[in-house]
């Protein structure tokens, strides 16, 4: 297999992008990307998009994309994996090059969320979870993850005010990202006071409903400055592995065992160690998200996600900065777009692009995806080259 790099980034800023629809989105951030890698073809293309179908009417997200970008004849398509579409939409991307089908991959990950109501959004979301046990008995994501926080609260002593340092963290990570939805302070004591959505969960322990788009341009390592005229960011190792779709099917709600398997796989491909990680991105789709997912990274040992958080490690500046672009929490999630835009952020800490919340000597970056409540998962390791 062929080493493969990165060579060309594109983002949009995320929000309620009323005057704009999906294929504008997605082009919007596919068009930054081309520029930025200075190409002029791509050999092929994927989008990771979770339900257009149900956000937007609009299925067959491949065609339309190839379409509206004037590459109508390049073969394209579309990834699924709930939450994890655009992590796995790269995965896809990568193992075009890597195995030589294809010299230059264009990557899209994009969603439109905000054309429905707040209960259509809820539904769409939904079918990530298991419909027949999970959904129809009413359970709905911010449930699921309320159970999981409330049995780490009980087995291991997390603490309210750790999960509410999470979102302050990444809220104060978001200010200093130009693409972030909401780019503003939070304090431990608002999210505390803020609208319980299901005990022990407050509405501003919750990812946001966003629309918006990230994109890469993947080529072979040997290529990357010939093409770029730079080296380009090196793809180190990526792990993908799933997990029971319900959670009453598991061993323990407290262990992501999708998360711990996949990094495992990736650490093992890129020859690191949890330890040698700069920086990381991961999935806070709720504030115990982040808590359990660094646990099952080895950052923290099991149950002391929580600690790790308080003791400001995981801070911008601290052991293991998480996060740094603000999150699902506070960047945003327009959920297909997710861990494409977590990868944009690496390549450009690893670039030494990333301004004023660039992190110092940042070599190594992981970036964790994940659908669901943890039903899939991806981990993609990025170096500097």
């Amino acid at each position: 297999m062929r080493d493969v790099a990165i060579i060309g980034v594109g983002m949009n800023k995320w929000g309620e992008l009323w005057k704009s629809s999906l294929r504008d989105i997605a082009v919007e951030s596919a068009l930054k990307a081309i520029a930025d890698a200075k190409v002029s073809r791509v050999d092929s293309i994927f989008i990771g998009c979770m339900s257009s179908g149900l956000f937007t009417g609009q299925e067959h997200m491949a065609s339309v994309l190839a379409d509206y970008l004037g590459y109508g004849r390049v073969p394209a398509t579309r990834v699924e994996s709930a939450c994890a579409s655009g992590g796995l939409a790269f995965k896809a991307g990568f193992a075009e090059v890597a195995a030589g089908m294809a010299e230059i991959v264009l990557v899209v990950g994009a969603e439109k969320m905000t054309d429905v109501s707040g209960n259509e959004a809820t539904y769409a979301l939904g079918t990530a979870a298991d419909q027949e046990y999970e959904c129809y008995n009413g359970a709905t994501f911010p449930g699921l993850y309320a159970m999981m926080a409330a049995r780490h609260m009980h087995e291991y002593g997390t603490t309210r005010r750790q999960l509410s340092l999470v979102a302050s963290k990444n809220h104060d990570n978001g200010l200093k990202n130009p693409n972030a939805q909401f780019r503003m302070k939070v304090t431990p004591q608002e999210v505390e006071g803020s609208v319980m959505v299901s005990d022990p969960l407050r509405v501003l322990d919750c990812s946001p409903v966003t629309d918006g788009s990230a994109a890469l341009i993947l080529c072979p390592l040997t290529m990357a400055k010939k093409l770029s005229g730079r080296a380009g960011v090196r793809v180190l190792g990526i792990g993908h592995a799933t997990d029971t779709i319900a959670l009453h099917s598991r061993e323990s709600l407290t262990t992501l065992r999708a998360v711990k398997e996949a990094g495992a796989l990736a650490y093992k491909a890129a020859g690191v160690k949890p330890a040698d990680i700069d920086l990381a991105e991961v999935h806070d789709c709720f504030t115990i998200a982040e808590i359990m997912v660094t646990e099952a990274l080895g950052f923290a040992k099991p149950g002391e996600g929580g600690k790790l958080v308080e003791s400001k490690a995981t801070s911008f500046g601290g052991r293991i900065p998480v996060n740094v672009s603000g999150g699902l929490k506070s960047k945003g999630h327009p959920v297909g777009a997710t861990g494409v835009a977590q990868l944009v952020e690496l390549t450009e800490q690893l670039r030494r692009q990333a301004g004023t919340r660039q992190v110092k000597n940042a070599e190594i970056g992981l970036a964790q995806n994940m659908g669901g409540t943890g039903g899939s998962s991806i981990v993609t390791i990025l170096g500097r080259n």
